[in-house]
């Protein structure tokens, strides 16, 4: 039986820990990489249902909507759930903070590495005229900063012995031999620097999950 009830595990584990890299951004002014950004045009505010990401429904609300498509930061799928601090560098329309995007999507524009959700790129205004001026110029120069998953493993909570997930594609991982349950995930995550942390859910698996069903995890990293 294939398994895939990690797949919302890590997406909540990647929204909470974005709340840590807004924490930190603020005083690495040198950590950011320049770029550009658009919106997805003629949509809904939140993101979309049909993203190449696999998260169906659950990403057009994901992260309360803040949500990406990525071009080359998309690697194939590696790149999706990974959350980025986006911010505009027009000093006349833009705030210091921008938001914080999760990619469930891939896509690309006028050479710009995001294409946001119109409630994301709204976000990185310091007001909401300002985000409606935004929205107009369609695309913009920004800056962003970036933390991965990049491993997960699930563990039995009984005895602890923990088994190395297969990646599917995206934010999906995959094992064809689940251990019993009742069940825990241990998440590595990554920067573009080479640091790493893992997270482990504060709430197990329960002994009685069911492949594809959705568990929260409990996470919530703070600054």
């Amino acid at each position: 039986m294939m398994a895939r009830l990690q797949l919302f595990f890590n997406l909540f584990i990647a929204t909470f820990l974005c709340l840590e890299i807004l924490g930190n951004a603020a005083t690495c002014s040198d950590c950011f990489i320049h770029s550009r950004a658009a919106h997805y045009p003629n949509s809904d505010d939140n993101g979309t249902e049909t993203g190449r990401c696999g998260y169906g429904t659950f990403g057009a609300t994901l992260n309360s909507g803040d949500v990406s498509a990525a071009s080359d930061l998309y690697r194939d799928g590696v790149g999706c759930g990974a959350c980025y601090q986006v911010r505009c560098t027009n000093s006349n329309y833009c705030s210091d903070k921008g938001v914080t995007a999760v990619i469930t999507d891939h896509g690309s524009s006028d050479r710009t590495d995001f294409i946001l959700s119109r409630r994301a790129f709204g976000r990185m205004a310091q007001n909401q005229d300002a985000a409606a001026s935004l929205l107009a110029l369609g695309i913009v120069d920004i800056e962003y900063r970036r933390k991965d998953i990049t491993a997960v493993q699930l563990c039995e909570t009984q005895n602890y012995v923990c088994k190395l997930l297969d990646r599917s594609y995206g934010a999906v991982w995959t094992t064809t031999s689940p251990p019993s349950g009742p069940l825990s995930v241990r998440m590595l995550f990554s920067d573009e620097y080479g640091e790493e942390t893992w997270v482990v859910p504060v709430k197990d698996i329960p002994d009685n999950w069911k492949p594809g069903e959705t568990y929260d995890s409990g996470v919530q990293v703070t600054d």
